[in-house]
């Protein structure tokens, strides 16, 4: 009996938004086994964060709560210590995380083995700079070469200078 009147009072103690929210949903953790269920039948509350479909009709009836007071209460709950009391939604904390784990950032060129398009000087850069890197090395070569033949008898940039 005393660890009742210890869950009542901790439960005083929330949010009052939480406060209602809970009232009117109670966590499944201390609702009995036969009434966890997603169904209207035997009196159990579906989940408000889902959809669900009326056992007589076979209507589907929208989430109780947006996904906007969805993601309000998680955030009231996580600040509060009690989202793992809260039901399953897709907002919750654990489902944003395996998602994100899941699908990565979703921005073109961040996976593994792609690249970002980018401007055609920034992807022509790497083959320029090594086309640059081997000049400046045969550099020596060109210059004893112009200083043997002289100015006169210069040809722009002779292949046997290379060689």
């Amino acid at each position: 009996m005393a660890t009742n009147t210890r869950y009542i009072e901790l439960a005083k103690q929330l949010h009052p938004r939480l406060q209602r929210f809970f009232a009117k949903y109670p966590p499944t953790q201390i609702l009995p086994t036969s009434t966890r269920t997603n169904t209207i039948k035997d009196g159990a509350t579906p989940n408000p964060f889902l959809p669900h479909k009326h056992p007589e009709t076979g209507k589907w009836h929208n989430p109780e709560f947006s996904l906007r007071r969805q993601a309000e209460l998680v955030k009231l709950a996580r600040q509060q210590g009690v989202e793992e009391l809260l039901p399953f939604t897709s907002k919750g904390t654990e489902e944003r995380i395996r998602h994100r784990v899941e699908l990565g950032l979703r921005v073109r060129g961040t996976g593994v083995g792609q690249s970002v398009k980018g401007h055609l000087h920034e992807r022509m850069l790497a083959a320029k700079m090594e086309k640059r890197r081997t000049a400046m090395l045969g550099m020596p070569k060109l210059v004893r070469h112009w200083r043997e033949s002289g100015k006169g008898r210069w040809t722009k940039y002779p292949k046997s200078a290379f060689t």
